[in-house]
């Protein structure tokens, strides 16, 4: 009736080379898969979730650029501080200086800060916060 052939086995031979480079292939995909797996919600605060307390800040630098150009104002920043006090993902969620590296340095500081973790239920969680960064010239 119908054609009853049947799929030929393919033999793919690999070198030892290709072979290593296909486990690390597969080893990063893994780790990828059990790091996402394993992070921590972000919570709001509220509801039973506590702000992060300030332990260290660091100010950003003015860029020389942005010095000469006289600009001063305020990066508008979303920072989540992780369960161990540190500072994970910073967004800019209103720009002052996208040309002369304002908004960079602003997120470079950010990510230096330090904070005791909000808790919910007592435990240590990730908090979104939002961080207004102002860059002033003195005269």
């Amino acid at each position: 009736m119908g054609n009853s052939r049947r799929p030929v086995p393919v033999m793919l031979a690999f070198t030892r080379k290709e072979n290593v480079m296909r486990l690390m292939i597969v080893a990063v995909a893994l780790l990828i898969s059990f790091s996402a797996a394993g992070q921590d919600t972000v919570y709001a605060p509220g509801n039973g979730v506590t702000l992060p307390a300030l332990q260290k800040n660091v100010q950003p630098d003015y860029t020389p650029e942005a010095k000469r150009r006289q600009i001063q104002g305020t990066v508008f920043l979303k920072a989540v501080v992780l369960a161990d006090g540190t500072v994970g993902e910073v967004t800019v969620e209103r720009s002052l200086d996208t040309t002369y590296g304002l908004d960079e340095q602003a997120v470079k500081a950010m990510k230096q800060w330090l904070f005791t973790p909000g808790k919910k239920d007592g435990k240590p969680v990730a908090v979104r916060v939002s961080v207004e960064m102002t860059f002033t010239l003195k005269r």
